[in-house]
């Protein structure tokens, strides 16, 4: 397919990444895996007349069961771009994931409606329902194991807190 943006490695290295903004958490789907800090790189490579994206992603969570669907999501999210004639998804071993990797957004997402919240730099949490500091965890066995659960003694809300 001839297009303007396969002229542009820069062009379509942009929308692969709009792209992948596009696509969402399993867990959480109003909230994109580029706001959770999953994307790491993007290739684009034009090599006999096909251009090749390859996609870095960190998981946030080796063991992570959406691993399989986050793949899948991207490739069919990134073959939609114009120019684009072949998809690598490749997950990378490093760096590490941690909640730094966040964006406000997705902070913010998952605090309003998915009452989940980051552990800050002194260890403390802040309950995403009343803005509570009495938050104390209850178990680091969590609905996923990325997540663990604490408890609010203010409001008395169980309240998920994201692992790093």
């Amino acid at each position: 397919m001839t297009s303007t943006t396969t002229l542009n490695p820069e062009r379509v290295r942009a929308a692969v990444r709009d792209a992948v903004a596009t696509v969402p958490d399993p867990e959480y789907p109003d909230v994109s895996i580029v706001d959770l800090g999953l994307l790491e790189s993007i290739d684009v490579d034009r090599e006999r007349s096909r251009t090749t994206a390859r996609i870095g992603l960190i998981p946030t969570f080796g063991g992570c069961p959406a691993l399989s669907m986050i793949a899948a999501d991207v490739q069919c999210a990134v073959e939609a771009v114009d120019g684009v004639d072949r998809v690598v998804v490749d997950w990378l071993a490093g760096p590490v994931w941690t909640t730094d990797r966040m964006t406000t957004t997705a902070e913010r997402a998952l605090s309003d409606d998915y009452t989940v919240v980051l552990r800050r730099k002194d260890g403390g949490l802040r309950c995403p329902v009343c803005g509570s500091d009495d938050v104390a965890d209850q178990s680091m066995a969590g609905p996923t194991r990325c997540r663990s659960v604490a408890w609010c003694g203010a409001c008395r809300n169980p309240v998920e807190v994201m692992r790093s």
